[in-house]
């Protein structure tokens, strides 16, 4: 991805707002997702066909790791290792999903499908925030 779609898909051309905005928004859909999770385990188990206490547990998780990434994205200059931690636990987020569904789980379909988009999501997060700092650490050298 260029340095100007990057800032298209941002919506600004300053490196560390571009930065900021993509943990903002890995911090929202994370949040959400966990939230979801919470809220509504017995349902969504059913329609993805995983237990609900699977889902209890990853709400508890990715709530608690959507208040961090929210926390980093709230600084005006996030560190770069906690932000290299972000996209690094993002990488191994989507990883970890596709081979709990290739190994361990018996989703139904939409189970499956669904694992696989959040997995394709998460990875999406962490290499526009690996771009997102890598651009702004060009600036700042």
């Amino acid at each position: 991805m260029s340095a100007t779609q990057l800032a298209a898909l941002a919506r600004t051309s300053d490196p560390r707002t571009m930065l900021r905005r993509f943990l903002a928004l890995d911090a929202v859909v994370t949040g959400a997702n966990g939230v979801a999770y919470l809220a509504f385990s017995g349902p969504l188990g059913d329609l993805l066909g995983v237990g609900s206490g699977l889902l209890l547990g990853l709400g508890a998780f990715l709530t608690v790791f959507a208040a961090g990434v929210g926390l980093l994205a709230a600084r005006p200059h996030p560190a770069a290792l906690p932000v290299r931690v972000v996209v690094e636990a993002n990488l191994a987020w989507a990883a970890a999903s596709v081979a709990a569904l290739a190994l361990w789980l018996t989703p139904s379909t939409a189970g499956a499908v669904w694992g696989v988009l959040q997995a394709l999501t998460v990875a999406g997060f962490a290499g526009l925030q690996l771009m997102a700092l890598k651009a702004r650490q060009s600036i700042s050298s």
